[in-house]
């Protein structure tokens, strides 16, 4: 099993920019790992307390992606963190090392790990 983490930004706090977010995340973490529907195990997401329209996994089910388990929680608030940031943690069944996990870091989310944010 591998872990794979994502995180991107979005412009406001609407439905609509929350689930597009998540889909372009989504979609790149699934684009870059070569993953398959059937591999994807859970996924964990995260919200900055700015964010209050809509769980972000409710982009996951929207893609596709309903045989896996989501679940949704606040990220921890830290005075001067970014804000409007969605986080996701991906647990996937894949046969290959953990070193070997594309992290996909989008929009403003690319300061969080600029040694892997191109």
């Amino acid at each position: 099993m591998i872990s794979i983490r994502g995180a991107i930004t979005v412009e406001e706090n609407t439905e609509e920019s929350i689930l597009e977010g998540t889909r372009i995340m989504l979609e790149e973490i699934i684009s870059a790992n070569d993953l398959k529907d059937e591999e994807i195990v859970d996924i964990y997401f995260t919200a900055t307390k700015d964010l209050t329209k809509v769980y972000p996994a409710v982009a996951a089910r929207q893609i596709g992606l309903t045989d896996c388990s989501l679940i949704c929680v606040q990220e921890m608030y830290v005075e001067g963190s970014l804000t409007m940031c969605i986080r996701a943690l991906v647990h996937a069944l894949k046969p290959c090392c953990q070193k070997d996990a594309k992290h996909v870091y989008l929009k403003k989310a690319k300061i969080l790990r600029p040694d892997i944010s191109s």
